[in-house]
């Protein structure tokens, strides 16, 4: 059975984490919109920007995924973490797919391999961040410590895990000793 943890201890880690994630997309399409003004939407010039290359359409796009993530992050709930695992999962594809067409006339984000690392990293960020960002009401998360710990929840639902006993070596009984002596 699955474990997605509810109210995780560490929820206000995960959702800073998707914030700077998506504050720094967000960062990244601002002041790659200043460099690319004037240039083609789908231009391959060499703009770099905070480490990475980019062109104004790269930049558009990344204003509008940084806005939805940071937004998303500062509302939290559940849609945080439903933002966090569509955003990293989006992240992920996009670094394989521009990775792909990284030296084709197909790299209309203008990509390089910084760029597709950058995208993993933020990509795994956002997958972990929602992967631990579940919220719920409390007596859904006693009732998932419950199965984790083995127990009873708040619904009288008894959890009992498998666990394995301890070997515990056999002692010879009197008529055992006897019949080998």
């Amino acid at each position: 059975m699955a474990h997605m943890p509810i109210n995780h201890r560490l929820l206000g880690l995960w959702r800073t984490l998707s914030a700077l994630a998506g504050a720094y997309v967000l960062g990244f399409g601002i002041v790659g919109l200043t460099a690319t003004w004037d240039t083609p939407f789908f231009g391959r010039q060499s703009t770099w920007v905070l480490g990475l290359r980019t062109n104004l359409a790269f930049s558009v796009l990344s204003v509008l995924v940084g806005a939805v993530v940071f937004a998303g992050a500062l509302v939290g709930g559940n849609l945080d973490r439903r933002v966090n695992l569509m955003g990293g999962i989006v992240f992920l594809v996009a670094g394989i797919v521009m990775m792909t067409l990284m030296q084709t006339s197909l790299n209309l984000l203008n990509f390089t391999m910084a760029t597709c690392i950058v995208s993993f990293l933020i990509g795994l960020v956002l997958l972990t961040t929602g992967l631990y960002g579940q919220v719920g009401p409390p007596h859904r998360r006693h009732a998932e410590e419950a199965y984790r710990h083995g127990g009873v929840d708040p619904m009288g639902h008894v959890w009992q895990r498998e666990q394995e006993q301890p070997h515990r070596p056999v002692e010879p009984d009197e008529a055992d000793l006897h019949r080998f002596a």
